[in-house]
């Protein structure tokens, strides 16, 4: 296949957030985890005031740098603090919407993040939260020829394969949204993302899970990028995404 039958990956997060950050005209925005600013500067670049929480400080001044060369210095600010500590950083109620990206997967105590970012949200605000899927990590490790991993990952209460497991911990849709729900954030949506495009790279992250974006151009066949948005939402083929996206409400009330 030719380089003109190909075309640049999409970003089904990335356009998620553009929408929803478009709802609210210079939204205030939360990026906890939010590091470098991969996110941060795009929704700076679009009005949006951002504050980025992170525990990194090397991050948090690449971010710097990043911001400055996007001449969105202004819009963004950083706090070196854990995410368990969002609520000492984040004044009660001042986002409308709050990115929690790949942070789960690792924290100390999942429960007190999802508290942390609710109440960080004006009522009714906006949530994205992207974690790494459990059911993924089966059938990666399974076609790997690690089944012994693969019946670990299924069977361990927190989707790990072992101490050697760099995660602590993987999500399904089921405990995602009981999680979610128990900080009193009501799901809009949860699409997958990455359902079988590692599967035809052959590309694993470490872990055992496939990568959303194929490794080895950096492009995706529009069929392939096609059907990954149909199985994005299907409501059981989504489940075996490389990574799930929740979309969640604070409840009003």
């Amino acid at each position: 296949m030719n380089a003109a039958s190909r075309t640049a990956p999409p970003d089904p997060v990335g356009e998620a957030l553009i929408g929803l950050a478009g709802l609210v005209p210079g939204a205030v925005v939360v990026d906890v985890g939010g590091g470098s600013g991969t996110r941060a500067v795009p929704l700076a670049k679009l009005g949006c005031t951002v504050l980025v929480v992170d525990s990194s400080i090397d991050a948090l001044a690449i971010l710097g740098r990043r911001a400055a060369d996007a001449a969105v210095a202004e819009r963004i600010s950083a706090i070196q603090a854990d995410a368990a500590a969002l609520s000492t950083v984040v004044p009660h109620g001042a986002a409308d919407l709050v990115l929690c990206h790949h942070l789960l997967e690792n924290v100390d105590d999942p429960v007190a993040v999802i508290e942390g970012i609710a109440g960080s949200l004006k009522p009714g605000g906006v949530a994205s939260v992207l974690v790494a899927g459990r059911l993924a990590a089966v059938l990666a490790q399974a076609a790997a020829g690690r089944f012994g991993d693969a019946a670990a990952i299924l069977a361990d209460a927190s989707g790990r394969f072992g101490p050697a497991d760099p995660l602590r911990r993987r999500f399904d849709i089921e405990g995602l949204v009981a999680l979610l729900a128990g900080g009193g954030l009501e799901i809009e949506t949860i699409t997958g993302i990455g359902v079988v495009s590692g599967l035809v790279t052959g590309g694993t992250r470490p872990g055992g899970t496939r990568p959303t974006v194929p490794r080895s151009v950096g492009q995706i066949e529009p069929r392939l990028a096609e059907l990954e948005a149909a199985l994005s939402v299907h409501p059981a083929l989504r489940e075996i995404a490389t990574d799930l996206h929740a979309v969640a409400r604070l409840t009003v009330g």
